[in-house]
């Protein structure tokens, strides 16, 4: 017997083969998808009447600080030196784990409620991250961020940190959560270090999760230091493979841009933190068109103010027509698959796809709403006018975490009241 049967659902597979269905099935057993198709001879303990929504694949964010919660709204609207030496910087030197903990519950509850299932996260109490991780039910690929600033006695620190944590942590949680490497971008650790980190990720068997050309500033950094840019670097250190995943990537040039393609790394595209920071527009049509795995995440919410890929997906998809003058650039169905698809092959989870065999990490999203009628195509109606809180229905491992838009895995009221007690505590560490 299974222990899930969704039905009478339009299933968005995003698998090329399986195709979309109309009126579909989807049979959840032991935390795999079993079946997928226009019906089934399976019983099952619960069933679903999916009737007026679609059924798709959850969605995967691909670089987060959970943790920024705390700082939603806390510094907007500045110059990203600012922002960083003046405000945010100063209020993370007081975070605790306690706080972290709460904060990334927060996010958590934001990711369940508005379609994440899976998340990469670097960031700083990592530990407490993690434990947020497992009493929520979400999937997770998480990595402690690593600064050296060129002293090797930080870099030692560092880096033994960090193994502790990828070691300990890796495949907890019933295997949802993944750990990662975290060196903090190419402008914040030493050439040295960053070798290291390569070699031991390579080592564990252990992908790495890095910032790279977020700004101008770097750029220009890395030229004046090393005679180069960030791309050329890590080219140079031999960091580049298809186990890194590199966020931002916006000041990319077409040699750049063909090395990233050439060497299989992922990309993952924060278009609204981005914009927010004036960082510019990252060329993801160019680094798409060269073959290159590119998928989507929300930044911390000290940049972006919230978790919701939804959101994420619709200004990728806007940001590109506008910054390359082509209203056919980046079009629903492909920026889909950088949400979901591409974002399981950058974490390296059997997630992204409804498909039999692959994780039972799927969301029900409600088209029975004003702004979702009428229906032409389901893939546009969900890029350009659905929102997180469309979601209906969020599962995980086959674990139901929100249902009818009731979260059943996490006490939502306890967490708003800790979390805003929580951030009036720290705002008053700050300014102390």
């Amino acid at each position: 017997m299974a222990d899930i049967i969704i039905k009478n659902a339009y299933v968005l597979t995003m698998d090329p083969d399986l195709g979309d269905i109309e009126n579909g099935v989807v049979v959840i057993e032991n935390g795999l998808i079993k079946e997928v198709g226009r019906s089934t001879g399976s019983t099952a303990d619960k069933i679903i009447d999916a009737r007026g929504c679609v059924v798709m694949p959850g969605l995967i964010n691909t670089h987060c600080h959970a943790g920024m919660t705390l700082f939603r709204g806390y510094a907007d609207d500045m110059h990203l030196k600012e922002w960083l030496e003046d405000r945010i910087w100063p209020a993370e030197a007081k975070l605790t784990d306690d706080d972290i903990h709460i904060g990334s519950l927060l996010a958590c509850l934001e990711m369940i409620r508005s379609g994440t299932t899976s998340f990469a996260d670097m960031y700083i109490h990592m530990d407490r991250v993690a434990q947020a991780v497992k009493e929520s039910g979400i999937r997770a690929a998480l990595s402690y961020g690593m600064i050296d600033f060129g002293s090797k006695e930080k870099a030692d620190a560092e880096l033994k940190e960090g193994s502790r944590f990828v070691s300990q942590w890796n495949g907890k949680a019933d295997g949802r959560i993944t750990t990662m490497y975290g060196p903090h971008a190419p402008n914040t650790c030493s050439r040295e270090f960053l070798i290291r980190v390569k070699e031991q990720a390579v080592k564990d068997k252990i992908r790495i999760h890095i910032h790279v050309l977020e700004t101008e500033a770097e750029l220009n950094y890395m030229k004046e230091n090393f005679g180069m840019c960030s791309i050329h670097f890590l080219k140079d250190i031999d960091f580049w493979g298809t186990d890194v995943l590199a966020a931002h990537c916006v000041w990319l040039s077409d040699g750049d841009i063909k090395i990233l393609a050439e060497y299989g790394v992922n990309i993952s595209h924060n278009p609204v933190s981005n914009m927010k920071l004036a960082s510019g527009i990252a060329p993801v049509a160019k680094l798409i068109a060269s073959g290159a795995n590119v998928c989507l995440g929300t930044d911390g919410c000290a940049s972006n103010n919230n978790l919701d890929m939804f959101e994420e997906m619709k200004t990728a998809a806007l940001l590109q027509k506008v910054g390359t003058m082509d209203p056919t650039a980046l079009p629903a169905r492909q920026v889909l698959e950088m949400a979901t698809v591409n974002g399981a092959k950058a974490l390296g989870i059997k997630s992204g796809v409804l498909k039999e065999g692959h994780n039972a990490d799927m969301i029900i999203v409600d088209m029975r709403k004003p702004h979702l009628t009428p229906l032409h195509d389901v893939a546009s109606q969900l890029v350009y006018a659905a929102s997180g809180k469309d979601v209906r229905t969020t599962i995980v491992a086959g674990k139901v975490l929100m249902e009818d838009f009731m979260v059943t895995c996490l006490d939502e009221q306890d967490i708003l009241g800790k979390a805003v007690q929580t951030s009036k505590n720290l705002a008053s560490r700050i300014d102390s």
